[in-house]
């Protein structure tokens, strides 16, 4: 099955599925678009990965599928919707609805090589992690980006940051402070429609800890404020008729809103049973915002903060009496915890830690393992180069993009990394390498910080501090993968040859 010539990258791929007739479901996610199929024994995936735009193929257990595009995947997916021979075929699903089965499957897979992983639970503890925050990487990416070009700014001395801010740069501020402050009503709503809640009732319970009212209690006359004389900050205790609360800023907040969501779910399902469905639009939402509010304000707020502080506390207490150890530690894993998505507490301690800290101190050590990533990327491009494989080139290409402009390793991990026996043994090298740099070099700094949550591109560089140890870092992890890709390849003996006979054979064609 060869793409023609007059035929589109939409029309190629469902070719390639087996034609519209074998597409039973279709949605996507951040770079993947995600098929379930009438029969999976039909798509052709030496065909779906010669079509320039699709960076590869996975293959997934039962009848479901998966093609990897990167960044256009919302472009490709949308004109697969717009074919003519779509238009009464596979029901389709937007970004995030549906995802929650091929999620697991592929994870799961990639575990244990079954249906599902060992232990089902965790799974869906991760799934719920995962799903919660992939809808907004998108704005968390934007968001950083417009954080790093201040620094930039900053760090040139073209606009001083450091002192009182004109209204122009305040209102700048805002353009990125409206994503943190308002993350714990976007994780609340995506966390709810994750577990087939009104995501709306979850968003309105999270943002009643988050209204003016609420905020007000901090200055009434019957609060009570103390202050801590080691951390120098002020926790305030309201009395609410007659019962003492703990007043949070829950602004920025990841642990909140995914705790009180998994409570939300249970009472609104219990709702849902004792109710009769004729009434459930009026007393479900009636009830869980009479039971969850208050719920949260005085027991799940703060034990989730509570929890969020103790953890980053913990981290950031390895990070001071084991730097060396923790620097090596956070490149190392996370090639292994990004594929399975078990990086997602991390990144929510990432955003907590500054929420709490003022800073952050894993991103520096993670910049190390993306870099690492894509230098080994950049070594794929380079022997795709040399040996002119169109295929490859395009894969690579795409990937290399998305990692060095967004941060985003996903193209490039489910394009060519998992698809290559070899890849991850020259790239661990160079993960262990930039941590070491990190290790050594800052040491005298207390490691590599950055009061940003910022995706570790090119771009982000000048978040992070110190800048010149972090930029060493990451080179070095760039180019160790690079050349020992170029040098020792990253395919096993068979790959290759079956490779070069592709090369050829399409050059024969051409």
């Amino acid at each position: 099955m060869v793409k023609k010539s007059n035929m589109s990258a939409a029309e190629a791929i469902i070719d390639g599925l087996g034609g519209p007739s074998n597409i039973k479901f279709m949605t996507c996610c951040a770079t993947r678009l995600r098929f379930e199929l009438n029969d999976s024994s039909k798509p052709d995936k030496a065909s779906l990965e010669a079509i320039p735009e699709v960076m590869g193929c996975v293959p997934q257990s039962g009848d479901r599928y998966q093609v990897i595009i990167g960044g256009a995947v919302m472009s490709v997916f949308n004109q697969i919707k717009a074919l003519p021979s779509m238009q009464d075929g596979a029901e389709t699903s937007e970004a995030t609805e549906n995802t929650e089965v091929s999620n697991s499957d592929i994870k799961a897979s990639l575990r244990s090589g079954g249906p599902r992983g060992r232990i089902a639970w965790i799974d869906s503890f991760f799934e719920y992690l995962s799903d919660s925050f992939r809808p907004i990487l998108g704005v968390l990416l934007g968001a950083s980006l417009i954080i790093a070009m201040t620094s930039v700014l900053d760090a040139f001395h073209i606009v001083d940051f450091r002192g009182a801010k004109s209204p122009g740069w305040v209102f700048v501020d805002s353009m990125w402070h409206t994503v943190f402050y308002f993350l714990p009503i976007m994780i609340a709503y995506n966390a709810s429609k994750k577990l087939k809640v009104d995501p709306w009732l979850g968003a309105a319970i999270m943002g009643a800890l988050m209204t003016p009212d609420f905020q007000k209690l901090t200055t009434m006359a019957s609060t009570v404020a103390t202050k801590d004389p080691v951390l120098g900050t002020t926790s305030y205790m309201a009395h609410i008729f007659g019962l003492p609360m703990q007043l949070n800023d829950y602004s920025g907040q990841v642990f909140v809103p995914l705790l009180m969501v998994g409570f939300l779910a249970i009472v609104y399902r219990f709702l849902q049973k004792i109710f009769p469905q004729n009434v459930h639009m009026v007393f479900v939402p009636f009830f869980s915002l009479i039971i969850m509010i208050p719920l949260t304000a005085f027991v799940l707020g703060p034990i989730a903060v509570w929890a969020g502080m103790d953890l980053g506390t913990g981290l950031a207490w390895m990070n001071t009496h084991a730097p060396f150890v923790f620097a090596i530690m956070i490149p190392l894993l996370y090639p292994f915890l990004v594929p399975l998505g078990l990086h997602w507490p991390l990144n929510a301690l990432m955003l907590m830690n500054i929420q709490t800290l003022g800073y952050d101190f894993i991103q520096g050590p993670m910049g190390v393992w993306n870099f690492a990533c894509f230098g080994a990327t950049a070594g794929v491009l380079f022997l795709s180069w040399r040996e002119k494989d169109s295929m490859m080139r395009q894969t690579s290409v795409g990937a290399l993009a998305a990692g060095l402009f967004g941060g985003i390793s996903e193209p490039s991990l489910y394009g060519i990394h998992l698809r290559f026996k070899k890849v991850y043994s020259r790239m661990l090298p160079g993960c262990l390498a930039g941590g070491i740099v990190i290790a050594i070099l800052g040491a005298a700094y207390g490691g590599v910080k950055t009061k940003a949550f910022a995706f570790t591109s090119l771009l982000t560089i000048p978040v992070f501090n110190p800048m010149w140890v972090y930029g060493i870092a990451i080179a070095v992890a760039f180019f160790v993968p690079f050349f020992l890709i170029a040098i020792m390849d990253y395919r096993t003996p068979e790959e290759k040859a079956a490779a070069l006979a592709r090369i050829k054979s399409e050059k024969k064609s051409a």
